[in-house]
């Protein structure tokens, strides 16, 4: 029991080093306080005086000084304790080796206490001087501490007729020779149970004490010795020490015969309740009947009265064979303590109770106290770190608290994704960490982190959401064994945080200009242009040119990814895709920039020489140059690669057809493609010699000393439909797509369709069972209402006169549609996109669901009536650049209030199935 002490937080040790170097300092006694507590004098030292010290106790008594060691001082009486936090107490017995005794009924009890620096260039003393009064003495009198078991008796005089357990022994054989004590111990016999005989100075050298004073014979014994025995008494594990004992008196040799039981458990913990059972009958001390006169609880050696067991909740109560002190773990008596087995947070409990019970056997009518100082700790209690998570993503910055410990944890690191931080350290780069501190002795961390710390990790689940995870790992130190052990604590926050890149392009008359502006997430994306990535070597050939907010591209308007979509008498419209990628691939933002460039398609020379240029326009994507021909087949390019057709003959070869008129001549040719040859257009072969794929008309008028280019047209077929512009029921169908690839569609069991608010709506409208490739579908007008009535009201306008809606902060956008396999005659096709919204008026939501409806029509390709002037195709706006996102009725003020944004869900969408 001993050896506890010496590990624990003050330092506390048995010492017999006497330091001779060291430097002697007297201080005054503050922080120590001493009591008496019935046979028992109590010396308390306040952490204050202990903690970073070693203490050295010596025993005093008048001039006489002796330093106890843990041997010694089991053999005299005294032991000490000290609980995690620092506080010492040292008892000493009233009937100890070094106490002045004043006839058994005044006791000075005298220590001086030596505290040693770390270095132990210094040292404080302390002197304590105790006197106690104790007079209410026992026949017997047991006393079970920590360290060691003590039994006295009362020596009654032979004629007085006092009890007491003393006998004379009439045996002369008996007598000690003239080496014994004239008037002390002469001898012991222990019974282990066979019978041990020792003098007095070989017991003492075993480590016993024996001591006669003017009324009492006294026998201590530390604990698992040779003489002492284990055995179990009601169920109880008890060491017991049985003894006779023989000393002079003026009246002759007597003996005394005396015994000692102490419990070595006994201790159940149920439920948060310490539960020590000790025998009511000891049978290694009564062997008949007896009659129980007091019953106490203590506390730290010192009685507790009902009020004060109330308070606390101790029960002290008997059954048939025990009797039960029941203590709550965590009562304010005694002291957590914290372990790591396994690297894993666990706390002890610990209180010291007392015990003291004084009984009268029926027979001798002697009586007994019988008191026990009961070290109890708990075992391990697992105590796992509850980890409460306060992060207000809003407030971008994650704020966690860990806990709960003991005053003796501290954290020493922290372990990140970028490595390992001391606290120090931690606090340097502005991650906050500070202690908190309870007044029941525990305390707690906390610790915040910005969300743009570099140990926080990103990635984006969402276009418009970040997450953001910050792993952690706390290093904890227990002290004083600074035992180490860890706990793992994982972090997590969305924040719809995300600002897209924006792209925005203009011309001139040679190139396209596109400049990308970056968004919260700087570059971290991939940029297409058209279908190919955006290549180191292309941004050299594009001219990038770049800095922290953006970059810029110059593109040609016949660069590679560039496509033509138009060719006219002296222009050619083409177009570049510029999207941006995330590392999903999932769009960030887009621009379709078309714009039309001076190009001269046909030169007269005044030497009667034409050249013409033929160029593949996206309508003719699977066009081969190089196939094309002049009216005579056999003249053909004189220069050509993927994308142009040079031809280059005089006005009176190829089949040039010559016109004569008032003032001029008119000669003219055609560039074309013609299925007789056995050629092959979108892998089918073609032989009908009427219909080419592909005619360009070529002329030039003479005129008397000039000449002049005056026209071109470009024809995808010999025979071109010329449809009256009009309106009227057409075969079209719009169809809602699941997303913006237009690849899987909504079908009829799949509605009505759910959406959220501001979610985007991606709307295909088909001309279909059509292969008339000279046809353009033009979306004049969409609408949406409340209900399936394409005429009911409140109404918003989607697409008007072919166009957004102007007066929309959430615009419509259009998208290109390009050949595939679906996809045959990209004219054939109109596609746009809207955002999700509900219809308000006074602040208040009508109906949650829309019907969307448009109005079509079908143009010649070549028509230039104001209908068929070509659909609106525009950058694609920023998905979150606007803060509103409901619509007002039509005829009524729309809704502009930020507090009414929510995510809603609104449907059935529900879809016309034809267009007028």
């Amino acid at each position: 029991m001993w050896s506890l002490f010496v590990s624990l937080m003050a330092a506390v040790i048995l010492s017999v080093d006497t330091r001779p170097n060291a430097k002697l300092k007297s201080q005054s006694s503050s922080g120590l306080l001493s009591d008496c507590v019935g046979n028992l004098m109590r010396l308390s030292l306040d952490k204050a005086l202990a903690v970073g010290n070693e203490l050295e106790v010596e025993a005093v008594n008048g001039t006489q000084h002796v330093v106890l060691t843990p041997s010694l001082a089991a053999q005299c009486g005294y032991s000490m304790e000290s609980d995690p936090s620092g506080n010492t107490r040292i008892y000493s017995s009233l009937l100890g080796c070094y106490v002045d005794n004043k006839n058994d009924r005044i006791f000075n009890v005298g220590l001086r206490l030596r505290m040693y620096s770390n270095s132990h260039s210094d040292v404080v003393t302390h002197d304590v001087k105790q006197t106690c009064s104790y007079t209410q003495w026992a026949s017997t009198e047991i006393l079970c501490d920590r360290n060691y078991m003590e039994v006295s008796g009362f020596i009654a005089a032979p004629d007085t007729g006092a009890k007491g357990p003393a006998q004379n022994v009439k045996d002369g054989n008996n007598l000690p020779d003239a080496s014994g004590a004239a008037h002390g111990i002469w001898k012991v016999t222990f019974y282990t149970p066979e019978p041990v005989a020792m003098v007095l100075r070989e017991a003492e050298q075993a480590g016993y004490g024996l001591k006669l004073t003017s009324s009492r014979l006294v026998v201590r014994s530390p604990y698992n010795t040779a003489q002492t025995t284990s055995e179990e008494v009601g169920g109880v594990p008890m060491e017991v020490i049985r003894v006779s004992a023989y000393y002079q008196t003026p009246h002759g040799l007597n003996v005394m015969n005396l015994a000692a039981a102490c419990p070595t458990g006994g201790v159940l913990f149920i439920n948060n309740l310490i539960s020590w059972h000790v025998p009511r009958r000891l049978t290694p001390l009564v062997d008949g009947s007896f009659e129980v006169l007091e019953l106490h609880m203590g506390i730290n050696g010192k009685r507790l009265d009902r009020s004060q067991m109330a308070t606390r909740g101790y029960t002290l109560s008997t059954t048939h064979h025990h009797i039960v002190i029941e203590i709550p773990v965590g009562s304010p008596d005694g002291h957590f303590k914290s372990h790591a087995p396994d690297y894993q947070y666990h706390i002890t409990y610990s209180v010291e109770p007392m015990l003291e019970v004084l009984w009268r056997t029926t027979d001798t009518k002697d009586d007994t106290r019988y008191k026990v100082l009961f070290p109890i700790t708990t075992p391990l209690m697992p105590q796992p770190p509850h980890v409460q998570e306060n992060t207000v993503p809003e407030a971008r910055v994650f704020s966690v608290v860990l806990g709960t410990f003991l005053h003796d944890v501290v954290l020493k690191n922290i372990t990140f994704s970028t490595g390992v931080l001391t606290v120090d350290e931690s606090n340097a780069r502005g991650f906050t960490i500070q202690e908190h501190k309870y007044a029941n002795g525990t305390k707690d961390y906390s610790l915040s982190v910005p969300f743009d710390a570099d140990v926080v990790l990103k990635h984006n689940p969402e276009i418009l959401v970040t997450t953001y995870f910050l792993p952690l790992t706390f290093g904890f130190l227990i002290l004083p064994e600074e035992t180490t052990f860890a706990h793992k604590v994982e972090l997590q926050a969305l924040l719809q945080d995300v600002v897209l890149p924006k792209i925005t392009g203009t011309c001139n008359q040679k190139h396209f200009y596109i400049t990308v502006k970056y968004g919260s997430q700087g570059k971290n994306f991939q940029a297409m242009v058209g279908f190919r990535h955006l290549t180191p070597e292309m941004a050299e050939e594009y001219k990038i040119q770049e800095n922290s907010t953006h970059f810029n591209v110059e593109l040609p308007y016949n660069a590679e990814d560039a496509v033509f979509e138009l060719l006219t008498t002296d222009s050619l419209k083409a177009r570049v895709d510029f999207s941006l990628l995330d590392d999903d691939n999932r769009l960030l933002a887009d621009l379709y920039l078309s714009c039309t460039f001076p190009f001269t398609t046909t030169t007269c020379h005044p030497n009667g020489t034409m050249t013409a240029t033929a160029v593949k326009v996206q309508s003719v994507a699977n066009l081969d140059p190089s196939s094309l021909t002049l009216k005579d087949q056999s003249c053909k390019p004189a220069f050509s690669d993927d994308r142009f057709a040079l031809f280059s003959f005089s006005v009176d070869s190829c089949g040039t057809t010559r016109t004569f008129f008032d003032h001029y001549m008119l000669y003219e040719n055609e560039i074309g493609l013609y299925y007789n040859k056995g050629l092959y257009y979108r892998g089918v072969a073609k032989t009908s010699p009427i219909d080419p794929a592909y005619r360009q008309t070529i002329s030039c008028y003479y005129v008397v000393n000039e000449t002049q280019t005056v026209g071109v047209s470009s024809k995808q077929r010999l025979y071109e439909p010329k449809a009256e512009i009009g309106f009227g029921q057409l075969k079209v169908q719009i169809r809602l797509a699941q997303d913006s690839s237009y690849q899987l569609f909504y079908q009829a069991e799949d509605y009505p369709v759910v959406k959220y608010l501001r979610q985007p709506l991606y709307f295909e409208v088909e001309l279909i069972d059509s292969s008339d490739p000279n046809l353009e579908l033009i979306v004049e007008k969409c609408w949406a209402t409340l209900d399936e009535d394409r005429t009911s009201l409140p109404s918003w306008d989607i697409i008007v006169d072919g166009c957004e809606n102007p007066d929309d902060i959430y615009a419509t956008v259009f998208h290109p549609v390009v050949s595939d396999s679906r996809v045959l005659f990209p004219a054939h096709f109109k596609r746009f996109s809207m955002k999700m919204f509900t219809f308000i008026k006074d602040k208040a939501v009508l109906k949650e669901e829309i019907y969307v409806h448009c109005d079509a029509v079908i143009c010649d390709a070549s028509s230039r009536a104001d209908s068929c002037r070509g659909q609106c195709v525009k950058p694609t706006r920023q998905i979150n650049a606007r803060p509103h996102e409901r619509k007002g009725a039509k005829q009524a003020q729309r809704g502009k209030d930020s507090t009414q944004q929510r995510q809603i869900t609104s449907g059935p969408i529900l879809l016309t199935s034809t267009s007028e």
